[in-house]
């Protein structure tokens, strides 16, 4: 164990980012021509199954929590679905993400609804970290204990402004060992880590400490999941598998609320991961305002015609 962490903290103090390329891959990519029509359907389609569905608001209530479990199991409208020949392919969410006090509502929605989704939580003193370690631990378990069985926790950014490598790589370990059978998914707070080298070096030690995602944000910072940073990230996850075989899956979140933009996630993760990263299992959209657009396009590519807003149920 102390071998492997020199080995890996001398891989993390090697590392450098040319932050110049890093914006022209990034501008390369958004500058792709999207697919048309049944294509461009069938990746929207692809992006609804990838998404977390997620409300991480102060004035959620077990209602609120409850309708967007019931958006996560049935997120297109059902004529929908038909009118494409997709109403049994089972287009659900990829999962709903709550604040751990509302994981209990969202189990029991699931639950009544005899239907099988995950319910992730965040946790680790969500969104800024900024709690003492055993409250931080306490609220994975608890979380964990409700019925959550994904966990988005977050990393202590002073450790990783600091360059304290090793304490980091420590410290998400204990959260890993929290979780448990759960999946962990590590999120960066990309936006408070002052530049790509950070960026990437705190995704190698998250990965390394046995996280299942790294997720880009927490979605209440200034600066949120941007192209350019996921470039970074997702080169990480790149390495990260050559070097070990160990495949990371990857989560931008906030800010990302057009299906344009979904596109351009799908688009991404083909060109720098390949197909194998083009499915729940390895790449999920964090998201509350996303699946709303999207379920326009798709009423649009059907009917000719966009939607008003009252024809399509609350997401």
């Amino acid at each position: 164990e102390i071998m492997r962490n020199l080995v890996y903290l001398e891989w993390v103090s090697r590392v450098r980012v040319n932050h110049q390329a890093v914006l022209r891959r990034a501008q390369q990519i958004q500058g792709r021509k999207q697919g048309k029509n049944q294509w461009q359907a069938a990746w929207l389609l692809r992006a609804v199954t990838c998404i977390d569905l997620t409300t991480l608001a102060g004035d959620d209530t077990p209602s609120n929590v409850h309708r967007l479990c019931m958006k996560a199991m049935q997120p297109i409208r059902h004529d929908l679905l038909e009118s494409m020949d997709m109403q049994d392919k089972g287009i659900t969410t990829a999962a709903v993400c709550v604040y751990p006090a509302r994981v209990t509502d969202a189990v029991k929605s699931l639950k009544l609804a005899n239907f099988s989704l995950p319910v992730a939580s965040v946790a680790t003193g969500f969104p800024a970290g900024q709690t003492a370690m055993k409250t931080r631990l306490e609220e994975v378990r608890m979380a964990v204990e409700d019925g959550a069985t994904e966990v988005d926790i977050v990393i202590n950014r002073m450790l990783a402004l600091t360059g304290q490598w090793e304490a980091l790589y420590q410290e998400i370990r204990q959260f890993r060992e929290a979780c448990g059978e759960a999946h962990m998914k590590t999120i960066m707070a990309v936006g408070e880590l002052g530049n790509f080298t950070n960026v990437y070096k705190a995704s190698l030690v998250a990965m390394m400490a046995g996280s299942d995602f790294i997720k880009t944000s927490t979605g209440k910072e200034s600066v949120n999941a941007t192209f350019p940073v996921a470039i970074v990230m997702v080169r990480a996850i790149r390495n990260f598998f050559l070097r070990t075989g160990h495949k990371v899956g990857f989560k931008p979140a906030g800010g990302i609320r057009t299906a344009k933009d979904s596109l351009v996630w799908l688009t991404l993760m083909k060109e720098e991961l390949g197909d194998e990263w083009l499915n729940p299992s390895l790449f999920r959209l964090g998201a509350s305002t996303l699946l709303a657009d999207i379920e326009r396009q798709i009423y649009h590519y059907v009917t000719g015609r966009y939607a008003a807003y009252h024809e399509l149920p609350l997401a």
